[in-house]
C-alpha cells in the first residue's frame, strides 16, 4: 500500500475529484494553502494498492493541467519602486504528488 498526498490548484481539484471518483479511487480533500502564489490549493490523501500508483498518477497528469498567468511582485520594504514590479508570466497549475509507504489502511 501507498499514500499518495496530492496538491492541485483549486481550479483542478473538481475535475480531478470527479476523475478519480470515475476510477473509483477513494480519496480524502483537504482545502490547503501555501506557495508562491499563496492560492488555495486543494491536497489529496489517497491511500493505494501498489499495483495502482501508476493509474492514479496518469489520472493526476491528465487533469492538473499547468497554465500560464500574470503576477505583479510586491513592492519593495522600503517603499520604492524596482524594474521588477511589472507583471510578470509564471508557470502554475499541475500537481505536486508525494508518495509514501503506508503499512496499513483500514475502511470502517
Amino acid at each position: 500500500m501507498k499514500l499518495l498526498i496530492v496538491i492541485v490548484q483549486n481550479k483542478d481539484a473538481n475535475k480531478l475529484q470527479n476523475a478519480f471518483a470515475n476510477n473509483n479511487v477513494h480519496q480524502t480533500k483537504l482545502s490547503t494553502t501555501g506557495g508562491f502564489l499563496k492560492s488555495g490549493n486543494t491536497t489529496f490523501m489517497i491511500g493505494i494498492e501498489d499495483e495502482r500508483v501508476n493509474d492514479v498518477l496518469d489520472i493526476i497528469k491528465k487533469v492538473s493541467s499547468k497554465r500560464e498567468q500574470y503576477m505583479t511582485p510586491p513592492v519593495n520594504l522600503d517603499g520604492g519602486v524596482s524594474d521588477s514590479s511589472y507583471p510578470v508570466k509564471i508557470e502554475v497549475g499541475g500537481a505536486t504528488v508525494m508518495e509514501m509507504p503506508m503499512d496499513n489502511f483500514y475502511r470502517f
